[in-house]
């Protein structure tokens, strides 16, 4: 077995704090140029089943063979550094293996050969040996387990220089602010585990209409998001688990993969404990007041700077703002009176102000695409929100008791039942789109169309305006005409002030929740996702309108 002087072994900390490139990095380069700026640059990993496989087959072989010698090198002068799977000597040469689960790729004559990827991964592994020991490698192996053919990969001039060019790319990809385009063979996306922040077929239906692309973005996120409702209710950490102590009540023991957001509403408290345990998950945690308002989160996804840029250079030009802006109000305006639309078709007589302001909503909307500021547009998108709320009471229906009807919308506080409804559903979507702009890595506090001048960040309220109809309004006033509050247990009036009740909170989040959970078909993409997935995407798809491949965000309408 080969020794080595502990001086050439480095432990991981080291390794993440080194300039020089990943090997693996350099696979993920001959695999798709972008794979490898997602990773390197941006930072962006996920682990799918493919990605744990391959920890097991490791694992298996680290138990099983005797020779099993894995070693982490680095080498300044070539600007590689990398953990071989194992090392070992054969005939007095020292020769690097590669192991692979799957299998390799076939010539025209059906014989085994490496993939370009892997070809690239193990001869780079051989320079790093050469450099970093002073030793002559003449060759590597790759030993593709599913069908347990071993490859043999010579070392010579022409794979010396193909590694120094990737090298040479990568390093040039390292200082760009650009993602590079997505790859030409589609078919290496949908065995890519980045493609669902990727989104390739995203990027081709945007260069071209007449794709159809595939659903690689995850249909539904099976993890609940976890409200803590009652005051005085700590939320702990046990093990692996996420831990809730109510007062009176039994402990209640979560896993943490089965989570996705914790909400403390009111006085609920959390741990530092459990705080450090969910930014290690990604777990992000949420704050609303216990009058409903939404006061903040805590993510430790940051998002890379590449992004950031990005978004400020696209952001500070007026121009874009404008465009953006235009499809945000154009978007919920369409959505408010599809709404109308749909609450008209069961009313007999149909109230004359109700056909009145669907009308005038569409005269509004046709001025929007002619708005040359964004202070034009705030009066257009007024206007458009006075028709709206004040048709609105007419879908309410008539066996409706007369405490929950409203007479227009008014807010902080609610003087009404219905507008506390609101109020309320607003600042759980509000906590939702932030979640979802935290996961991209966007900056929330940089914003296309409202200005910051409260708490709340403008990119938020932004990307609210999108989803305000499809998982508030319709969820309320369908709640309302099925008769499912109790005006008296549900609600706390305090002079003209309406507030949600523990009673009340409980049951909105509950109708909020199942409302994420149904799914809605996208009308561009064309493929359907829960709206808890919708949200995510919808935020992709606006990082995409700087990104060169836009035209896919602020279709979302009611139908």
């Amino acid at each position: 077995m080969l020794q080595l002087p502990n001086n050439l072994e480095l432990s991981q900390s080291d390794l993440t704090k080194s300039h020089t490139i990943r090997v693996a990095a350099l696979h993920a380069l001959a695999y798709c140029p972008r794979l490898f700026y997602l990773e390197e640059v941006e930072e962006l990993y996920t682990q799918d089943a493919a990605v744990f496989a391959g920890r097991r087959l490791h694992e298996e072989l680290e138990k099983e063979e005797e020779e099993w010698e894995d070693l982490f090198l680095e080498s300044e002068e070539l600007g590689l550094r990398g953990r071989m799977d194992a090392l070992r000597t054969r005939d007095g040469q020292t020769i690097p293996y590669e192991h692979k689960r799957g299998r390799p790729q076939r010539d025209e004559n059906k014989q085994p050969q490496a993939w370009e990827s892997d070809r690239l991964q193990i001869l780079a592994y051989c320079c790093l040996l050469e450099s970093a020991l002073g030793i002559a490698v003449s060759e590597g192996r790759i030993r593709y387990h599913a069908e347990n053919v071993l490859i043999h990969v010579p070392l010579d001039e022409m794979g010396r220089q193909a590694v120094q060019d990737a090298i040479q790319q990568a390093k040039k990809l390292r200082s760009s602010t650009q993602r590079p385009p997505v790859c030409s063979n589609e078919r290496l996306c949908t065995r890519c585990s980045l493609a669902p922040v990727c989104l390739p077929e995203e990027a081709r239906l945007a260069h071209n209409p007449e794709w159809e692309p595939v659903r690689l973005f995850p249909e539904d996120d099976r993890r609940q998001v976890l409200h803590i409702l009652e005051p005085g209710t700590a939320v702990g950490r046990t093990g692996e688990q996420i831990k809730i102590s109510r007062q009176g009540q039994p402990v209640e023991k979560i896993p943490a993969q089965q989570v996705s957001q914790v909400v403390l509403h009111s006085f609920s408290q959390i741990s530092t404990q459990a705080l450090h345990f969910c930014a290690g998950e990604d777990i992000t945690v949420h704050w609303i007041s216990g009058g409903g308002r939404y006061m903040g989160s805590f993510d430790s996804r940051q998002g890379s700077v590449q992004r950031r840029i990005r978004q400020y250079a696209a952001l500070t030009s007026s121009e874009t703002c404008l465009d953006l802006a235009k499809k945000l109000v154009n978007c919920r305006g369409k959505g408010q009176r599809q709404l109308l639309m749909r609450g008209k078709r069961g009313l007999k007589p149909v109230p004359e102000n109700l056909t009145e302001a669907i009308s005038q909503m569409q005269k509004v909307l046709k001025q929007v695409p002619r708005a040359e500021s964004l202070a034009s547009l705030l009066g257009l998108e007024g206007n458009l929100a006075a028709l709206y709320f004040g048709a609105l009471p007419n879908l309410i229906s008539a066996q409706v008791p007369p405490e929950m009807h409203f007479a227009g919308r008014n807010r902080r506080p609610p003087k009404d039942r219905f507008n506390c409804l609101l109020s309320f559903g607003y600042a759980l979507l509000l906590k939702d789109v932030m979640s979802a702009i935290l996961t991209v890595g966007l900056e929330s506090a940089l914003g296309f169309y409202h200005q910051p001048r409260s708490q709340a960040a403008p990119l938020a309220l932004d990307l609210m305006e999108i989803f305000r109809i499809p998982l508030v309004d319709l969820v309320v006033l369908g709640s309302v005409n099925r008769g499912q509050w109790d005006i008296q247990a549900d609600f706390e009036v305090r002079g003209c002030q309406v507030w949600l009740s523990d009673s009340g909170r409980r049951k909105l989040v509950e109708l909020y929740e199942r409302r994420k959970q149904e799914s809605w078909k996208h009308p561009v993409t064309g493929y359907s996702l829960t709206y808890q997935r919708l949200l995510e995407l919808e935020v992709r798809l606006l990082e995409k309108e700087w990104s060169g491949e836009g035209g896919l965000f602020g279709h979302l309408v009611l139908r």
